[in-house]
């Protein structure tokens, strides 16, 4: 937390000395500066890991992992913002091996490459405001939709990541796309304490952009009248846990993706009760279980185009890094349904 203080008050200083001292062309120019250099970063690592799993052959679509280190859009704690690297740490652990359930070898290139992450702290520390900061999550991920045959496993990060990921990929295949999303919360306010990229709002951007044609909300336990009104109006099918006994069947046995781009997974760590995924922001218990997740993810039918991971929140995350791993296995397992 007294790092997230340090970056706000940093933030805040340079925009207050901005609109004082700094002439805005200049300003401007610099800003584009680092975003170019970022851009690039991006953009040369997803070559380099492009022209290797290509060199290697036989892939038809590869996982790739982009870390989008988003923090500032929570409502509550901003810790998300650390998550990538400890994931990428969990992923890789020694306390495990590289298969994944359905015996997927992680350290083949053609299933799970990296480019990095986003440099969203240097982005912002220049002033750049949050929508120039979409705009360069949405460029980031299009440049590793760009090197065929990977496809972008977004590690988060807060959840107003899965706006502009989902974005960059409608656009870049130009057209709609299924989502299954599995949360706690719908995260669909119009926007939620007036920030239209709360974490809380970012399936109201989405459904609005018209980048989903269906958006499957799982584990729903935290929903508010808007909550449902929102869903409605945008058509959402909400699978609240009240009901999930009943619905189980139906959920297990999902086919998405027919007539569309193919389909996107969003997961959010605390679809999760609380038992099995205590490092997160909002503990909410009543959740789904863990095995719930993985039978969901391996019985669903579609095309995984993108997916993302969010919300995990490693200064809360107490108990031997016990979240940590669990995140790492949602990444392990997209990756095996997303790699082929």
């Amino acid at each position: 937390m007294a790092m997230s203080k340090i970056f706000r008050k940093g933030i805040h200083h340079l925009q207050k000395q901005n609109a004082a001292n700094v002439p805005s062309d200049l300003l401007e120019k610099g800003q584009s500066r680092v975003i170019d250099a970022s851009l690039t970063l991006i953009r040369e690592r997803a070559k380099l890991k492009g022209e290797l799993v290509r060199a290697i052959g036989g892939a038809v679509a590869s996982a790739s992992l982009l870390g989008v280190p988003i923090g500032h859009n929570s409502s509550f704690l901003q810790g998300p913002a650390f998550a990538p690297p400890r994931i990428r740490e969990a992923i890789w652990c020694g306390s495990t091996n590289s298969a994944t359930e359905e015996g997927k070898e992680l350290n083949d290139p053609r299933v799970l490459t990296d480019v990095g992450d986003v440099p969203v702290q240097e982005i912002r520390d220049c002033g750049v405001d949050d929508d120039r900061l979409m705009s360069v999550v949405s460029e980031s991920v299009k440049l590793v939709m760009e090197q065929d045959p990977l496809r972008p496993l977004v590690l988060g990060g807060d959840h107003s990541i899965s706006f502009p990921v989902v974005r960059a990929v409608s656009e870049k295949l130009g057209g709609p796309v299924d989502i299954l999303h599995l949360d706690a919360h719908p995260d669909i306010y119009h926007a939620f304490e007036g920030n239209k990229y709360s974490h809380a709002s970012s399936f109201a951007r989405i459904m609005e952009g018209g980048y989903a044609r269906r958006l499957l909300q799982v584990g729903i336990r935290s929903i508010t009248t808007e909550g449902r009104e929102q869903g409605k109006k945008f058509g959402v099918e909400q699978y609240e846990m009240r009901t999930f006994s009943r619905d189980r069947q139906l959920l297990e046995n999902l086919k998405l993706g027919e007539g569309v781009k193919g389909v996107y997974v969003s997961i959010d760590v605390d679809c999760l009760d609380p038992a099995f995924a205590p490092g997160v922001s909002h503990i909410e218990p009543g959740g789904l279980s863990f095995r719930d997740v993985l039978n969901i993810l391996h019985n669903l039918k579609g095309d995984v185009v993108a997916a993302d991971v969010v919300e995990f929140n490693p200064q809360r995350d107490t108990v031997d890094g016990m979240t940590a791993m669990v995140a790492a296995k949602l990444v392990r397992e997209l990756t095996a349904k997303i790699s082929k």
